[in-house]
């Protein structure tokens, strides 16, 4: 029998296009005030907006608080960076 990875739950609560919650985040690879990328039991994550600070962050409970001006969210379903030569650049932008 394949054992399959157990996944945690992941949600994500976007208040008003300002503030927003999400769960089920394993890491943050990279932020700064334009673009915010995310690692999450679900694939990577990026938010883009303007003014985006990161405001608690807890990855034993695995949350994020973010605010700022949130102009989108994508999500990809890259989990093994540098796979056969690929970044997860090249991967995520596909």
């Amino acid at each position: 029998m394949e054992e399959r990875p157990v996944q945690k739950g992941h949600k994500l609560v976007v208040n008003n296009r300002k503030t927003s919650l999400v769960t089920g985040v394993i890491d943050v690879l990279s932020f700064d005030l334009n673009e915010i990328l995310l690692e999450t039991e679900q694939g990577m994550m990026m938010v883009k907006g303007t003014d985006l600070h990161v405001n608690r962050l807890s990855l034993e409970k695995g949350e994020v608080d973010l605010s700022g001006n949130i102009d989108s969210i994508a999500y990809s379903d890259v989990h093994a960076a540098g796979k056969q030569g690929e970044n997860l650049f090249s991967k995520l932008f596909r």
